[in-house]
């Protein structure tokens, strides 16, 4: 390793790094070089490799022999360069150390300000730039961010003297403070400083450079950036890198100042250069929403040179890397400077927009578009918004800081957030501002509603990223303590219902009524794109022609799965489930169908007129039948009552169908096998339903689905019934039907024997769901007990019923189809448990040569991108 670089330099328009080498330099630290590669004014420094983190956390908090040595030889190069010197008294280097990993993680990291700022260095700075207040300011900055982020004094204890100070002289602003003012609060914070750490603040600034880049280093694993990566599902990173870089001051004077900018809105994806900036500031004054900057819009006003070099910049910025960028930039008297250049984080809505655009404008083509929108995005575009016939009252309005609607109870931390969502309560975080130690509540909360902060404020960033509503910069918000707040001047507890409307900035009293959105404009142009280039068909789980009509709005192929047994619990037709089950014989059980059977029927047909053309897969009845009725006594008690049965009797049936392990008991195709009459009444009602509609114009494909088959005569019985019971039914209404006859693949033992059942069988679905609960041996219902531990314990990366599990459950989905399909060539494969609305699964999916995914109607478009996408990456 000693002999391997550790540091690359960038300045003076050439750069030892490039854009491709992020895994090595960090987000941050390739951007930086690539930018000064490509001419745009980037303050020079140098970048310290992810390589030393990695090497850092693997070595006892050690860093390699040679780093020391390349640090100092770097630093000597800029020194030479900017013709300064840290520390020197009379022209002192001031730089910033700054984070930076491969994949961008906003505020979750540590920076430092102004370093090299002490009582000698602050002479050399007043002198240099004429400008006192500025000088002190700088050192009142440096001493704050340093004790806070080395060594851990709390930030509010600072901002505690620096608001004495303002309170004391009577002004709101910092701004408004003179020079002396400043002096006063670095030497209070140095006295903070002292009481907290029992050390002295600093001096020598290779020891606050050395400090800085251990506690940079140090936050890659503080708490906040450890649960950033696993909400993101952020792995594989050797860690952050440094970067050490000249400072420029957006905060010397009234021609100074500091900003955050986009080349396209961040919300709406509109073609629009956006963002804020404050003068006389710096760049955490803009983020943090201590002060409200002003827009962009603004800045073409009053500064309209430097507004125009911006444009400039933001341009080539865009056409060089062909994605929506997100900017820092520092004015420094009079000259623009550019801190930072990084693929911007933006809403679902913005994502479509922004990938449809850049292929219309020629940038980018129909892949790449594809490949620009996350299957997960899609869910903030699938999420409810107001009802526009809603009646609201609209008590406080804030900027609209991440669009979409949400409800729920307040909570004032990010503690309760968590505490409340684990209830199973929704919430709505309010708070004065975010900061990154809010991650864990923001992620919980069904929306957060702020009372400062501007549209780039971290509450800003981090909701449209996460695609939670969002509301900011609301001054109606005040906060009384951690139970209540006033809003609009009402009074608010903990607990009670506000509604947020983010895409309008809008606060409401109360629960309104959210609705459904439907995909239109360029949603559906990106869902073209990607149906043309998937190979996957997708289809729905579906019980209700409610769902089913949802689903194929949405872009459903067809239903992969109907589950019979939810018809069953529709309004009283679960009384005539009840009494087929306790009659005593064949006889009485067959009475207690016939009653089911028009239900049914029913059903079918309002899912086939809603599945017009498309095929519908529909499975038996497979849950044990103990889930038809009462467990507990009262209930039993008035169950007996209202079905005239006496309670003993009803006591012992209730008590004979108890199993020790009911997943593995008597339940899919051993009820069919035992009790065919229940199949037999299922398939007669599908097929009644089929000639019914067909006689209506509807092209109508039932497809008819055993579940739980392990073993090839199961099968075989059960189609035979099948077949024959069809075969009947269109006899008697002298209609022709195509239909198909197939299996569930969900025990472990059916896939190993898929060349037998494929014999006889015209399709398989795989049920993941009960596949991996029976590949594991974890119960569906209690496995959650355990698995976050796992989870945090490296035993699994994802939890297995969420996310296929490739090695194991994977392998017997790959042994079936290959099986399967060398008895039967063109057997058809999809799959239907919830793993086929999961992105990751769906490319498995593909992978594996499956014909169709099936998903809950919302994931729909989802799995759609999914599937379009792992083509894509099968061809790369």
């Amino acid at each position: 390793m000693a002999d391997e670089k550790l540091v690359y330099f960038f300045g003076d328009g050439r750069a030892e790094g490039r854009a491709d080498m992020k895994e090595k330099l960090g987000g941050k630290g390739a951007n930086l070089a690539e930018m000064t590669n490509l001419g745009v004014p980037v303050p020079p420094g140098f970048t310290i490799s992810t390589e030393v983190c990695d090497i850092y956390y693997k070595n006892n908090n050690q860093y390699p022999d040679s780093l020391k040595e390349e640090v100092e030889k770097n630093l000597k190069k800029l020194e030479d360069l900017m013709g300064k010197k840290l520390g020197d008294p009379k022209n002192p280097l001031l730089v910033s150390v700054r984070s930076g990993s491969a994949i961008s993680m906003p505020g979750m990291m540590d920076t430092v300000l102004n370093l090299g700022t002490n009582d000698e260095a602050i002479k050399g700075l007043e002198e240099m730039s004429g400008n006192k207040r500025f000088a002190w300011d700088s050192y009142r900055r440096f001493i704050q961010m340093f004790g806070n982020v080395v060594m851990g004094v709390v930030h509010e204890e600072f901002e505690k003297i620096l608001n004495s100070q303002k309170k004391k002289k009577g002004v709101e602003l910092d701004t408004e403070l003179t020079a002396e003012d400043m002096m006063e609060i670095v030497s209070a914070c140095k006295k903070l400083y002292k009481e907290k750490t029992g050390e002295n603040f600093p001096t020598d600034p290779r020891t606050q450079l050395w400090m800085s880049i251990d506690a940079v280093f140090g936050s890659w694993n503080n708490e906040r950036a450890i649960k950033y990566r696993e909400i993101n599902e952020i792995k594989g990173l050797l860690g952050t890198a440094v970067n050490v870089q000249t400072m420029v001051f957006g905060n010397s004077g009234e021609n100074s100042g500091t900003g955050v900018c986009f080349s396209r809105d961040p919300s709406t994806g509109e073609r629009h250069f956006y963002g804020e900036y404050l003068m006389n500031a710096q760049g955490e004054d803009v983020v943090a929403g201590i002060r409200t900057p002003e827009s962009l819009d603004d800045m073409k006003n009053e500064m309209p040179d430097k507004y125009d070099q911006l444009v400039r910049i933001k341009d080539k910025l865009e056409n060089h890397y062909k994605d929506m960028q997100d900017m820092e930039f520092t004015i420094e008297n009079g000259t623009l400077y550019m801190l930072q250049t990084r693929t911007g984080k933006r809403t679902a809505q913005s994502a479509v927009t922004i990938a449809v655009e850049m292929v219309k404008e020629g940038l980018i083509d129909k892949q790449t578009a594809v490949m620009r929108v996350s299957p997960a995005q899609l869910d903030q575009l699938l999420h409810p918004m107001i009802d526009p016939k809603a009646k609201v009252n609209v008590i406080a309005r804030g900027l609209p800081a991440s669009p979409g609607a949400a409800v729920g109870e307040i909570v004032f931390t990010a503690k309760q957030a968590e505490e409340e969502a684990a209830r199973g309560k929704k919430v709505i975080l309010v708070r004065i501002e975010t900061s990154p130690e809010d991650i864990g509540g923001m992620n919980v909360a069904k929306g957060i509603l702020t009372a400062r902060g501007g549209m780039t404020s971290h509450a800003a960033v981090v909701a449209r990223g996460m695609g939670k509503c969002c509301v900011a910069g609301c001054s109606d918000v005040s906060i009384l303590n951690d139970s209540e707040c006033e809003i609009g001047g009402i009074h608010f507890n903990a607990g009670d219902l506000i509604t947020l409307n983010g895409t309008k900035g809008e606060v409401i009293k109360g629960q309104v009524i959210l609705v459904e959105p439907e995909p239109t404009g360029d949603f559906a142009e990106l869902m073209k794109w990607a149906d043309n280039i998937r190979k996957l068909k997708i289809r729905t789980n579906a019980d209700t022609p409610g769902d089913a009509e949802n689903a194929r709005k949405l872009g459903a192929e067809g239903i992969g799965l109907c589950r019979t047994e939810h018809m069953f619990f529709e309004g009283n037709r679960v009384d005539a489930v009840r009494e087929m089950i306790l009659s005593d014989d064949e006889v009485g059980r067959r009475k207690a169908l016939k009653k089911l059977l028009p239900m049914q029927q029913g059903d079918f047909e309002g899912i086939f007129k809603a599945m017009d053309g498309l095929p519908v897969t529909i499975r038996l009845l497979d849950p044990p039948l103990h889930e038809f009725l009462p467990q507990k006594d009262d209930e039993i008690e008035v169950l007996a009552k209202n079905m005239g049965v006496h309670l003993e009797k009803l006591k012992k049936k209730v008590e004979s169908l108890k199993e020790f392990n009911p997943m593995l008991g008597h339940r899919g195709c051993r009820l069919g096998i035992t009790y065919p009459e229940i199949y037999e009444m299922q398939v007669e009602a599908i097929f009644l339903a089929a000639c019914v509609v067909k006689k209506n114009g509807i092209v109508v494909e039932p497809e008819v689905m055993i579940p739980l088959i392990g073993t090839l005569k199961e099968f075989s019985l059960l189609k035979d019934l099948t077949v024959k019971t069809a075969e009947r039914i269109l006899k008697e209404k002298n209609e022709k039907v195509k239909y198909l006859v197939g299996t569930m693949i969900e025990i472990p033992r059916a896939a190993l024997v898929a060349d037998k059942i494929a014999l006889i069988a015209d399709f398989f679905s795989f049920g993941t769901n009960d596949l991996t609960q029976m590949t594991f041996g974890y119960s569906r219902d209690d496995a959650g007990v355990f698995l976050t531990e796992y989870i945090d314990k490296g035993i699994l990366e994802k939890d297995p019923f969420q996310v296929l599990d490739r090695e194991g459950v994977g392998e017997l989905v790959e042994v079936g189809i290959e099986r399967g399909r060398n008895t039967r060539k063109e057997l058809k494969v999809g799959i239907c448990g919830e793993h086929g609305g999961d992105p990751s699964s769906v490319e498995f999916c593909y992978e594996v040569g499956m014909n169709y995914v099936s998903c809950s109607p919302f994931r729909v478009p989802i799995a759609r991108l999914a599937a379009a996408q792992a083509v894509v990456k099968g061809k790369k």
